[in-house]
Formats: C-alpha cells, structure tokens, sequence
C-alpha cells in the first residue's frame, strides 16, 4: 500500500512491509521503488522492515521540484527515515547511492549503514580512450540520446544493455511499467533533470560518513569502462576501514533486478557482521 510524505517542495511517495530494524530502499532516476519487488520478500523474511521509497519526480512522488541533485534527494530519504522512527539502513542504487552518502554524512544518528548499488558517488571523467570499450560506448550514446532528447524509446535501449545477458523473469512488464511511468505528464523531465546532475556533492561528503559502507558493483555495468575500479575508489576515499566492495560476475547497471539473491545474500552478512562487530 502506498504512502505518502509531505516534505519541502513536494510529496514523496513509500512502501512498507515487515518487522524489524529499518532498511529503506532508494532506486536510480527513470525508475521506481518496483526496482526493488525481488529484494523486498527476500529481506523481510530475513526480518526486516523494509521501506521502498519512488524519488521526487518517480513512481507515485509529485514531479515539479526546484532541485534535483544527491543533497536534495538525501533531504528526501532522511525525511522518510525520521517520519518512520529510524535509524536505518539506506540503500541506493546509481544517482541514490550519491544521496545515501550524504544523507549518512550529514545525519550519522539516522543512518546505521550505506549500501551502494551501482553508485554514481564520485565526479566522473570521460576520456577518449573509454570510447573502445564497446559495452561503455553503447550505453553511454543511448543514456545520453534519452536525456538529450527525452527519448523513452532510447531509455528502454539503455536498458537493454544494462541488464546484460540475465532478464528478470517480468521484463517485458518491467519495461511496460517504466515506459508507462515515463509517458505520464512530468516523468520524463525529472529523469532528464536529475541526469543533468553531477555526483560532486557525493564525492565531497565520502570522507564525512562514519559508518560502514558496501559498494556492490556489476562486472559488465556500462557504465563505467572498469566498474572494479570505480567501486575501489569509493572504498578508497572513506574512513579506512569502512568500506567493503563486492563485485556481482555477469551482472550490469542493476545487480539488485538482474541477481537479488545475490545482492540480498551480501546486504544481509553485511549488516550482521556489522552488528557483530558492534
């Protein structure tokens, strides 16, 4: 059942299910919280209460906001955090990863640990030579076709190639409801928005988090030429110590739809041994 959250400029739309410490989900731009309706089961059993939240703009939130940077969506999160007792756990995925950091900078009481998915949290660079490499260059042209000219028919050809060779069993009405979400009135400019934004506030507040942290990164995800790398170095800007990155082999640009047994398998030992060491 959905619910909804009046905050600063606008409503934001969440999901609860289950009992137990709080995990609240965030998912990328041009997508909702039904990013995460594989993972959700999965960690309530595990015995969690589990918020999936859709981001200004997304799913069922309200879509004239005046800022879409990872510092406005961190306000979000923090927000739903708060209005549902927390502390939590936060996880986001890509542009929400970013806002998961720095909602864990700026409010360490809310937020007990960060998992990061696919996470753009650090400045990018492009080079030429990252050109060579295939899998980059198709899905940088198509990412950048949909947001230059708010191509949904692009924005499913990105997709494409961000799920690399493994389709969830629903794809085809995966990519229903999101062309569907992206047609409604305002849906496509928050996507175009929030692409136009940079990871810069993110990468600023990396070394400001103090707790633990997990990047789980695709091998194949388009979007960066060596997805290792860039996981490694959001490791290596943290407190030492903190963080710890888990590389999914085959998958792309959303390990938590592509192979969320596997996602949930590191996201559970990584808050137990957590709490152990705590």
């Amino acid at each position: 059942m959905t619910e909804y959250l009046a905050v600063e400029g606008g409503t934001i739309a969440y999901e609860v299910a289950g009992s137990g410490p709080l995990v609240v989900l965030a998912h990328g731009m041009g997508d909702s919280r039904a990013a995460y309706r594989a993972v959700i089961p999965r960690l309530v059993a595990a015995g969690h209460r589990v918020a999936a939240v859709d981001l200004r703009g997304c799913g069922e939130s309200s879509v004239d906001w005046p800022d879409w940077s990872r510092t406005a969506i961190a306000g979000d999160l923090l927000a739903v955090i708060r209005h549902l007792g927390g502390p939590a756990v936060l996880v986001g995925h890509s542009i929400s990863g970013g806002a998961a950091t720095i909602a864990a900078a700026r409010e360490p009481s809310l937020v007990t640990a960060v998992v990061e998915l696919a996470p753009f949290t650090r400045k990018q660079s492009l080079r030429l030579g990252d050109l060579r490499v295939r899998r980059f260059r198709q899905g940088m042209l198509r990412l950048l076709g949909a947001g230059v000219f708010g191509s949904a028919r692009l924005w499913r050809s990105y997709l494409d190639v961000a799920y690399p060779g493994v389709k969830p069993a629903d794809w085809t009405e995966r990519l229903g409801r999101i062309d569907a979400l992206l047609h409604e009135p305002g849906r496509m400019k928050a996507m175009q928005r929030m692409g136009r934004t940079t990871p810069a506030d993110a990468g600023a507040q990396l070394g400001s988090v103090r707790c633990p942290v997990l990047v789980v990164m695709g091998t194949l995800d388009p979007d960066w030429t060596d997805p290792h790398a860039e996981g490694t170095a959001i490791i290596e800007t943290l407190q030492p110590g903190l963080g710890h990155l888990e590389l999914i082999e085959g998958a792309g640009h959303y390990p938590h739809d592509q192979f969320p047994d596997e996602v949930t398998s590191f996201l559970l030992t990584f808050l137990h041994r957590d709490t152990a060491r705590a």
